[in-house]
């Protein structure tokens, strides 16, 4: 289709990320299956049946469903140039699961392979999110200067991450041994970079080997790196750039979850 050729192209030359493009593609290739009749006759009734099917039919997330909503109205008011303006039902902000400290610990211990050993402990130390783990190059680190750097991040940016001093040799030794003078640092199987899947099972079977009854994805740890951060007395302001947020709100969430001083508070009653 014509039109869905011209919404790639448009996605590419804006500099949208892989994610969001293959994203905004799949929501309208499924939108356009689902109205069944030529794009130039639909209009903002046809999205918001298509939307309404979405969370009753297909009982999608409230983000799941905005997502597909972003995609749409993208295509509707840039590709076809009609002004499409619908109104969303506020998502709400769930609290992130976070690992605890000595879960975070019988998570690496449990994982005996080197390599996923070092990608636990990574994701953990600095924080950083799955497509960022995967596509880090042995040239974004200054293993010196115990910094890293995210390249063209999520919203196009470019941003600083630390290297915990107890990752530092982890990295050298596996540096030295894989025999990686540049390029990414975490291969697969076959020498090519590593996949996402790959790191998402690993995690998984580490959480399982640890007897973590959580639900244990890559971000939870990112969620746990920001809330460890957050309870040892770091500035909110800092995890937000460490973090890579646009918007402090974003980051505020870990507010709701760091327990550790709330629990040094004591209650009026124990002072009477």
């Amino acid at each position: 289709m014509e039109q869905l050729k011209k919404l790639d192209t448009e996605l590419k030359i804006r500099g949208f990320s892989k994610n969001t493009l293959s994203s905004y593609m799949f929501h309208n290739k499924k939108f356009l299956g689902f109205i069944k009749k030529d794009i130039n006759e639909t209009d903002e009734d046809d999205i918001k049946c298509y939307l309404a099917y979405l969370t009753s039919d297909r009982n999608l997330s409230n983000s799941s469903v905005a997502l597909a909503k972003a995609a749409i109205t993208f295509f509707y008011n840039e590709i076809l140039h009609k002004n499409i303006k619908i109104k969303s039902s506020k998502i709400p902000k769930t609290v992130p699961v976070v690992l605890t400290k000595d879960e975070v610990r019988a998570l690496i211990g449990n994982t005996s392979n080197k390599k996923h050993r070092l990608i636990i402990k990574l994701l953990y130390s600095s924080g950083l999110r799955l497509s960022e783990c995967v596509n880090l190059k042995i040239e974004d680190m200054d293993l010196k200067e115990k910094v890293g750097w995210v390249r063209s991040g999520k919203g196009k940016k470019d941003r600083i991450f630390i290297l915990s001093e107890n990752l530092i040799k982890d990295i050298e030794d596996y540096i030295q041994e894989k025999k990686i003078e540049k390029g990414n640092i975490f291969l697969g199987w076959n020498n090519k970079t590593i996949s996402k899947r790959t790191i998402q099972k690993l995690i998984g079977l580490a959480a399982e080997k640890a007897k973590i009854k959580k639900n244990v994805h890559v971000h939870t740890l990112r969620h746990s790196y920001a809330t460890h951060l957050l309870e040892s007395g770091t500035d909110i302001r800092y995890i937000q750039e460490l973090l890579g947020h646009a918007d402090l709100s974003t980051t505020q969430i870990y507010t709701k979850v760091s327990k550790e001083d709330l629990k040094k508070i004591k209650s009026p009653l124990d002072n009477l």
